[in-house]
């Protein structure tokens, strides 16, 4: 039996949202939240009749100034969901389509949307019996929420659109239902505007992407490790004092108390106090200046991690909070309260969704360029600590070794860089200049997935590096036990680059292992706690 997340509307989190999705959970409606649905719905259908509300009894849009027959309530809601099923171009994954119909659902739950109890346990039904519906990606401004994605989820609700089988294939939702024996809904006042008219889409996706984007950060971290214990660098940069107290940003903080507890039994990791010693005994007969070849200090792209990584840390733990208000807030238009003027507003508009989305893009980005350059020390032998040029094993000029690897690494960070380019500040007016400031937020969170993508085989290839040079100087023994795993987990699916061979399947097999997660799981297994 499936294990259950109950929804709330008021403290879900982003994890919520990720299991749920993933399809191992079952959601189940507080009775609370369930309660203050149906009592908002009875309060607002008391008022309905008798004072303008928009989208009940007027057009849409640019068209709120004709008043609408409130007989014609199903007939204008339909209408709605069909004319605004208009999102093209590659679909959204199942387990994307899921997290958005999450979101919208604890977005209902609320309490202030004024639906029906019964447009909730739909959406329920559907992702407990895994009826998820097709949602082509593109065509959402961000701004009247994400209008065209969600009115593909919408469309479902009634009948008619397509939604995915359990084999995956496409097929139109009016059969699917009859073979299930569920009846389609008839959208009542405010249901259809209330279903397509939120920041879910964005806000579904920004919560995939940033659950995984904290598993990238912490396998980055490892991976870092591992590369520092390689070129048998200081310990220094780490020490908690630096961090916690001179200089006390979380992800800062964070990010060094990781490495510190990465590389506490390294036999090959060096402190301070030995550097110095070993500089001074050096330094004995220097009459003017002597070259020791003893480096106090390491480069920045192996010293200054903490605050590197640290600030992709921090702007990862803003998007968090952004997105976890998001998915608990009621982000439709117009709200219902009890006893209070009709809330006509903007709560839609997904400018404060794209404007983190944006920024975690931007933070991905730096993770992918402080990999790479870390991947270009250990590759350069005037900066690799005597390793040979291109970690090649035998016979290096009849070998390549690495040389062609690091392409792909610095191409994707090249990409990277022009992907990042912020979404949220490319509004375009539309709607008859009704929507004139809008955000492009599910963009900014398409983006952030490429970026995120991308990554993880720039990441693969800082891994193969980092084992290739243990491998040359044979030093696995003398690895920190956390870096035995890091090792072990790489070379249990890429043996040793002894002579040149095709590379392509080696960066992609351990690409797919880091973004699996199961790196994590077997470093946790060892007893060791990752921020």
């Amino acid at each position: 039996m499936k294990r259950t997340v109950i929804l709330n509307g008021n403290d879900n989190t982003i994890e919520d949202v990720v299991k749920v999705a993933s399809g191992d959970f079952r959601c189940v409606l507080d009775e609370n939240s369930m309660k203050r649905v149906k009592e908002s719905r009875e309060g607002f259908e008391k008022i309905a009749d008798q004072v303008p509300i928009y989208g009940v009894t007027t057009g849409y849009g640019e068209m709120v100034h004709i008043l609408i027959d409130r007989e014609k309530e199903t007939e204008l809601q339909t209408n709605l969901v069909r004319s605004h099923c208009v999102a093209i171009g590659p679909r959204f994954s199942k387990f994307e389509s899921r997290a958005i119909m999450v979101a919208r659902l604890n977005a209902l739950l609320k309490g202030y949307s004024a639906v029906r109890p019964e447009v909730l346990k739909q959406l329920a039904l559907y992702l407990n019996e895994d009826i998820i519906p097709v949602i082509p990606e593109i065509g959402s401004l961000g701004a009247s929420g994400d209008l065209g994605p969600l009115s593909h989820i919408a469309i479902t609700l009634i009948g008619e659109g397509y939604v995915f089988n359990k084999e995956g294939n496409v097929i139109k939702t009016a059969e699917f239902l009859k073979e299930k024996g569920i009846k389609p809904l008839s959208l009542k006042f405010k249901e259809g505007l209330s279903l397509i008219n939120g920041t879910s889409a964005m806000t579904g996706l920004g919560s995939i992407i940033l659950d995984k984007a904290f598993q990238q950060v912490r396998q980055a971290e490892l991976i870092t490790a591992l590369v520092l214990e390689s070129q048998e660098a200081s310990s220094s940069p780490f020490a908690q004092s630096g961090h916690d107290i001179a200089r006390p940003h979380k992800g800062q903080s964070d990010c060094a108390k990781n490495m510190r507890t990465f590389i506490s039994d390294s036999r090959l990791v060096v402190s301070h106090e030995k550097l110095r010693m070993e500089l001074d005994k050096k330094g004995e007969k220097i009459d003017n200046a002597k070259s020791t070849e003893i480096f106090l200090q390491k480069a920045y792209s192996l010293r200054c991690i903490p605050q590197f990584i640290g600030a992709i840390r921090d702007s990862l733990y803003h998007t968090r909070n952004i997105l976890e208000i998001e998915i608990n807030a009621s982000n439709d238009n117009p709200l219902f309260f009890e006893n209070e003027e009709v809330f006509h507003g903007g709560n839609f508009h997904g400018q404060p969704i794209a404007t983190v989305m944006d920024l975690s893009c931007i933070a991905l980005t730096q993770l992918g360029i402080i990999s790479e350059r870390r991947l270009n020390r250990l590759l350069n032998r005037h900066l690799s600590n005597g390793l040979p040029e291109f970690l090649v094993k035998v016979n290096p000029g009849l070998n390549c070794g690495f040389a062609g690897a690091q392409y792909p690494a610095t191409a994707l960070v090249a990409e990277n860089r022009t992907i990042c380019n912020p979404a949220s500040i490319q509004s375009v007016p539309s709607n008859g200049d009704n929507q004139d400031v809008v955000s492009m937020g599910l963009i900014a969170a398409r983006n952030a997935r490429r970026v995120l993508d991308n990554n993880w085989y720039i990441l693969a290839v800082e891994l193969l590096a980092g084992v290739q040079a243990i491998d040359i100087k044979e030093c696995y023994s003398e690895l920190s036990a956390v870096g035995k795993v890091v090792y072990n987990f790489t070379r249990s699916k890429v043996p040793t680059l002894n002579e040149d061979r095709y590379m392509s399947d080696d960066i992609e097999v351990i690409a797919n292992a880091l973004k699996s997660g199961k790196l994590l799981d077997l470093v946790a297994n060892i007893g060791i706690e990752i921020l």
